[in-house]
């Protein structure tokens, strides 16, 4: 499985961007896909998933700002951040589970900066 995001920039207090998790190779057994992000010192933190099923579930600090969706003919995960705060600039991973690959598939990254 082969993960690629993009989507990440910089933008002002209360913007709005829209990431997005191409995937590709043997994505048919993929189970879950996650959202997480990083910032320097400290470690990579879940953000919002998405299972198989279409079901979302998001860490506290960013319900209902962050919304994670899937586009399964496109292969695609996004996570449409709205109303972003100085704190959510961090940079973004993307992640793919499978049953028998429980420590995931890892895309490269992509920074977000929240700047005035």
């Amino acid at each position: 499985v082969q993960l690629v995001e993009s989507g990440g920039g910089l933008v002002q207090p209360g913007g709005s961007l829209r990431l997005s998790c191409a995937a590709s190779g043997n994505i048919g057994s993929i189970i879950m896909t996650a959202w997480f992000r990083q910032v320097p010192g400290k470690q990579r933190a879940l953000v919002a998933g998405i299972d198989s099923g279409g079901r979302p579930n998001y860490v506290d600090s960013v319900m209902g700002r962050f919304t994670i969706s899937r586009d399964n003919a496109k292969n695609i995960v996004y996570l449409q951040m709205n109303n972003l705060k100085f704190e959510d600039t961090a940079v973004y991973y993307c992640a793919a589970y499978q049953d028998d690959r429980p420590e995931g598939y890892w895309g490269q990254g992509t920074q977000v900066t929240v700047s005035s």
